[in-house]
């Protein structure tokens, strides 16, 4: 069988390939680079790790870049892209990321050196480890100018908006007002990056109908700076904006002069904008009701053609509903923050010998009210009851409880009931008002006069504690189930913590939104609350302060906060007689050296550094006891008696009736001697009975036993 010869193509030889037609100049192969680079389109790959940002040849042409400017670093880039740009691209490449997208993409503008705006296009492909954490995007970069504007002459400034631009536009402005939750947020949207350019606009003011005025809210733009505040106008007619909100219709002027002879009272702004030569009145309405209007201007009319024009009106409609909303939480939060103030105390009272500060901060997403408080409460026999807590759930409900339960908890602490008993009946008390809400509180009784503390908590962190030596910790405070949930489950126990609190020290309550963000430990936040404890003002309103203004802007505000502090005044006796007094924890293994060192440092201070030996063994000697043989912590005095003559006592209190005894030990034992040392080293020594315990204490002067270190 004979196979009939194929016909050859048409500039094509079978045995050499290509043939260059007559007429036609040989052409090299194309390679997929050379095709993406006549199409205007280039290539990229960017190193999350090390930041390292590579374009090709053609990507480096696309931004308008020679090689040798270009280091690789995607910081560099900043030369062709405006600030509102980036940080619109910013945004959508880490939603991408923090959504766990496959790509991303965008349009954005550049300016090239010529001062031309371009149109550019971007789309990556993200590439993650197998844990789903980008490490690479590889991706393209084109111009998309023919694209968007199909005007091969484009001028410098907005280019026209044809359909599919009109809808991209649209979109961002959807995306970007989706997270606006109130009026602020909405003006922040439109005056921030990137507003003035999806309008096509040189400048934008927007105003709100308030009681028949129109209150601006909002204004952008360095062309009308000098028009200065605005202040509410009413809606009557005489200015453009008015008219456009009371007719519902909006307005397009490319000339002002013939504005100012229809509306004479603008004839001062626009003498305040020389640069300004058109604008756009557009009226915001939603569900056929004008609530406010919104102003454009322009240094040039020709922007206003009928596809800008389309974009406006399509614009103001998305603004509007986002308005509405925006005015209707904003309404509805003002009632919540109202019934929120309501309900925690207005006045804090006045504590003979201790100062205390409050503050509450609401959160700054949702209705900025939820279940957080705080209370003081005066008590018989010099004491004060303090709490902080916070009811489950963020809206007027758990507002509303919350000031439910702080008056029944209030109550049960003025009746004399020991902080155990508080929690147990406000518990019983939450699970009985018919509501599915938990709350969580730690409540604390201070007696002012011997700084004893009695605290217990349910789900709750316990307080924090600063030591007048500028030590912070957090004692072991044992607690029970939350309030509400712990009746629910006959599980009503709330154990007490017994704690000291010595003049000049510093109780720190709060609720978890002070310590707590979203994916991290809450350890976290608990030590960043200690190191600024330590680091604050000693005053407590100004440490109340510094908290707030550290802390609070760290985790973004995202829950609302509580918080509560009280310092016991320092008690640092008089220049002739200066006293001092410390703490030592029973789970502090820092402590007893810290105390040790807080007396010689002391001493000396006093000008008696030679007594400094023998009052740091004593010490130690009576700490120690204290620590091992009692089931709390000590408090340490040590003071100057200058009268007869001139000398120091220390004294070691603790809350065990047990009394020491002088004991003979023999010559194998390892203890028994404490009290033999005490009575060599100082002149006089004692026992007495303090508050619910004892204190020991020994004075040593001039007069004093040789010492058994000399």
């Amino acid at each position: 069988m004979t196979v009939p010869k194929r016909p050859a193509r048409r500039g094509y030889d079978p045995r050499v390939g290509p043939v260059p037609e007559r007429g036609r100049p040989p052409e090299a192969e194309i390679g997929p680079g050379e095709r993406l680079s006549l199409n205007g389109m280039g290539s990229f790959d960017w190193h999350l790790d090390d930041q390292t940002f590579e374009l090709d040849a053609a990507g480096l042409q696309v931004f308008d870049l020679d090689p040798e400017e270009y280091d690789s670093r995607p910081e560099s880039l900043v030369l062709r892209i405006s600030p509102e740009e980036g940080a619109r691209l910013d945004y959508a490449l880490r939603r991408a990321l923090q959504a766990g997208d496959r790509g991303y993409g965008g349009y954005f503008r550049i300016t090239r050196r010529d001062g031309t705006k371009q149109w550019t296009h971007t789309q990556g492909t993200i590439l993650r480890d197998p844990r789903g954490n980008a490490y690479r995007i590889v991706g393209i970069v084109r111009d998309a100018t023919d694209e968007l504007t199909q005007a091969p002459d484009m001028q410098p400034g907005p280019p026209p908006r044809e359909p599919q631009a009109i809808a991209l536009v649209v979109r961002q402005t959807i995306e970007a007002l989706s997270r606006a939750v109130t009026v602020e947020d909405v003006a922040a949207v439109l005056t921030g990056a990137g507003g003035l350019d999806r309008f096509g606009a040189d400048a934008l003011v927007l105003g709100l109908i308030e009681g028949g005025n129109l209150r601006f809210v909002g204004a952008s733009g360095s062309v009308i700076r000098g028009v200065g505040e605005l202040p509410p106008r009413r809606l009557d007619g005489s200015l453009p904006l008015g008219e456009a909100v009371v007719t519902q219709q909006p307005s397009f002027a490319t000339s002002l002069a013939g504005l100012v002879e229809r509306f004479p009272a603008l004839r001062t702004y626009v003498a305040a904008m020389p640069d300004v030569h058109a604008a756009a009145f557009l009226p915001l309405v939603a569900q056929a009701r004008s609530i406010g209007g919104l102003a454009l201007f322009y240094r040039s009319g020709d922007v206003l053609t009928p596809a800008h024009r389309e974009l406006c009106a399509a614009l103001a409609a998305i603004v509007a509903q986002s308005l509405q909303r925006a005015i209707l939480f904003d309404r509805e939060r003002e009632v919540a923050t109202g019934l929120q103030a309501a309900m925690l105390p207005r006045d804090i009272p006045r504590v003979a010998g201790a100062g205390v500060a409050v503050r509450y901060h609401a959160a700054s997403s949702g209705r900025e009210v939820g279940g957080d408080w705080y209370d003081v409460v005066t008590l018989p026999q010099n004491r004060v009851g303090l709490v902080v807590g916070d009811v489950q759930g963020h809206d007027t409900h758990a507002a509303a409880v919350m000031g439910q339960l702080r008056i029944a908890l209030r109550a049960y602490a003025a009746e004399g009931h020991p902080p155990s008993t508080v929690l147990a009946r406000a518990s019983r008390f939450l699970a009985e008002l018919d509501t599915e809400r938990f709350a969580t509180c730690a409540y604390a009784e201070l007696d002012l006069v011997g700084g004893s503390v009695r605290t217990a908590r349910a789900g709750h962190l316990g307080p924090l504690v600063r030591h007048t030596d500028g030590r912070t910790g957090w004692p072991n405070v044992r607690g029970g189930l939350p309030l509400g949930l712990a009746t629910s489950l006959n599980l009503q126990e709330f154990p007490e913590t017994r704690l000291d609190l010595v003049p000049g020290e510093t109780l720190v309550f709060c609720t978890d939104g002070l310590v707590e963000e979203r994916g991290l430990d809450i350890t976290i936040g608990m030590e960043a609350l200690a190191e600024a404890v330590r680091d604050g003002p000693d005053d407590h309103e100004a440490l109340a302060d510094h908290l707030a203004d550290n802390l609070w802007e760290r985790w973004g505000s995202q829950d609302d906060v509580a918080l509560l502090i009280l310092r016991r005044d320092p008690d640092p006796g008089t220049p002739r007689a200066p006293r001092m007094h410390s703490y030592v924890h029973q789970a502090d293994p820092e402590g007893l050296a810290d105390a040790r060192l807080a007396l010689r440092q002391a001493l000396e201070a006093w000008e008696l550094p030679g007594l400094a030996d023998d009052v740091e063994v004593a010490a130690g000697e009576l700490l120690v006891n204290v620590l091992l043989h009692t089931e709390g912590g000590a408090v340490m005095t040590l003071e100057v008696l200058p009268e007869p003559v001139r000398r120091v006592r220390l004294t070691v209190q603790d809350r065990s009736s047990v009394w020491p005894s002088r004991r003979s030990p023999g010559e194998a034992a390892t203890s028994g001697r404490g009290l033999l040392m005490i009575d060599a080293l100082s002149t006089h020594w004692g026992v007495e009975p303090r508050g619910d315990g004892k204190a020991v204490w020994c004075e040593f002067g001039p007069a004093a036993q040789r010492s058994l270190l000399g």
